[in-house]
C-alpha cells in the first residue's frame, strides 16, 4: 500500500479520542463513574478567589446541569457562556437562535469566573434563583423528605438525585446551617435541582408541625432509634428526616417528630454516609406507600 493509500491514522485515533471523551463525560454527569480528586485536577490560578455574586444571582455550569436548566420554564436565564465546542455538545442550535443572549468564551474564560477546580465542560449560564414554594403546595405529595442542617452541598446535590429517583414532593431544609443554590449544588445533583423543590425553611420543627397537620407522618431517621425504619411507616404520606453527618438530628427535631427509626445493617459498618441513608430510606416508604396502592 502506498503512502497516499493508507488510512490518516491520526485522524481516527482523534475521532475515537473524542468518543472516548464523550462517553466518560456522560458516566460522570450520571455519576457512575467519580470526577477527579482535587489534587489531579489543574493547579493554574492558585490564587483565585470568587466572585462576589449578587443574592439574586447564580452560576450554574457543567453540560448536562446547564441543559436540564435551560430546559426548566421557570428559569430566569440572564446570559449563557459557552465554548463553541461546548455549544454544539448542548445540542440547543446556533448562538443567534437563543432567546437570551450567548457569550462566546474560552475555557480560560470560565476558569477565571468559577475556579480551577470547577468541572465545567466549557459552559456557564448565569440565572436567577428559582421562584420560591410554599409548604400548602406540596400537601398532594405522599412523599417528602427533610434534611436538618446538612451543610455539605455535595451531600445535597446527591441527596437532590436520589429524591428525583424516588418522586419525593421536594426536599426541605434549613435557611441556617444548609447550602444555598448554588452551582456546586446544582453540579452535584446532576440536573436534580430543576426537577424537585427545594424549599428552605427558617424553624425547622414549626415546619414538621404544619406537614403533620398536611397529613404527613414524620420519622426521624437515627443510628439510636427504637424500631427499623421498615416497622415504622404508617398512613399514606411521609416525611424522612435526616440530620448532619456527626451529630445527626437536634433535640428539638427529635422530639418534634412523630417517630425515630433506624436502618438496621448487618455488615460491620453500621453508619453511612447522609446521602446513601437517605437513598435507602427513600427506597423502604416507597415500598411502604406501593403496598398501601
Amino acid at each position: 500500500m502506498s503512502k497516499e493509500e493508507r488510512p490518516d491514522k491520526s485522524a481516527r485515533d482523534t475521532h475515537y479520542a473524542t468518543l472516548r471523551r464523550q462517553v466518560r463525560d456522560a458516566k460522570r454527569e450520571r455519576g457512575d463513574i467519580p470526577t477527579p480528586a482535587p489534587q489531579k485536577r489543574r493547579k493554574s490560578n492558585s490564587d483565585w478567589s470568587p466572585p462576589q455574586l449578587a443574592p439574586e444571582q447564580v452560576h450554574l455550569y457543567g453540560l448536562h446541569t446547564v441543559r436540564t436548566a435551560l430546559s426548566n420554564p421557570q428559569r430566569k436565564l440572564i446570559k449563557l457562556s459557552v465554548t463553541q465546542n461546548a455549544l454544539a455538545r448542548l445540542e440547543i442550535g446556533s448562538a443567534e437562535e437563543q432567546k437570551f443572549p450567548v457569550e462566546m468564551v474560552t475555557p480560560q474564560d470560565l476558569d477565571r469566573v468559577l475556579g480551577p477546580e470547577a468541572i465545567h465542560q466549557g459552559v456557564m449560564l448565569e440565572t436567577r434563583p428559582l421562584p420560591l414554594r410554599r409548604l400548602e403546595a406540596l400537601k398532594e405529595s405522599p412523599l417528602l423528605l427533610v434534611l436538618d442542617q446538612v451543610t455539605d452541598p455535595h451531600n445535597v446535590g446527591a441527596i437532590m438525585r436520589s429524591a428525583v429517583a424516588f418522586e419525593a414532593g421536594a426536599l426541605i431544609t434549613t435557611q441556617r446551617h444548609s447550602p444555598t443554590e448554588s452551582g456546586v449544588l446544582a453540579k452535584s445533583a446532576s440536573g436534580a435541582l430543576e426537577l424537585v423543590p427545594y424549599i428552605q425553611v427558617t424553624n425547622l420543627a414549626d415546619t414538621l408541625e404544619e406537614l403533620h397537620r398536611l397529613g404527613f407522618q414524620t420519622i426521624g431517621l437515627d443510628s439510636e432509634g427504637p424500631a427499623p425504619l421498615e416497622s415504622t411507616f404508617a398512613g399514606e404520606k411521609i416525611a424522612l428526616v435526616l440530620g448532619a453527618e456527626g451529630k445527626g438530628l437536634r433535640q428539638k427535631t427529635r422530639e418534634t417528630v412523630h417517630a425515630l427509626a433506624r436502618l438496621d445493617m448487618p455488615g460491620a459498618i453500621k453508619s453511612l454516609n447522609v446521602s446513601n441513608a437517605a437513598a435507602i430510606s427513600l427506597y423502604a416508604a416507597r415500598q411502604h406507600l406501593a403496598r398501601g396502592a
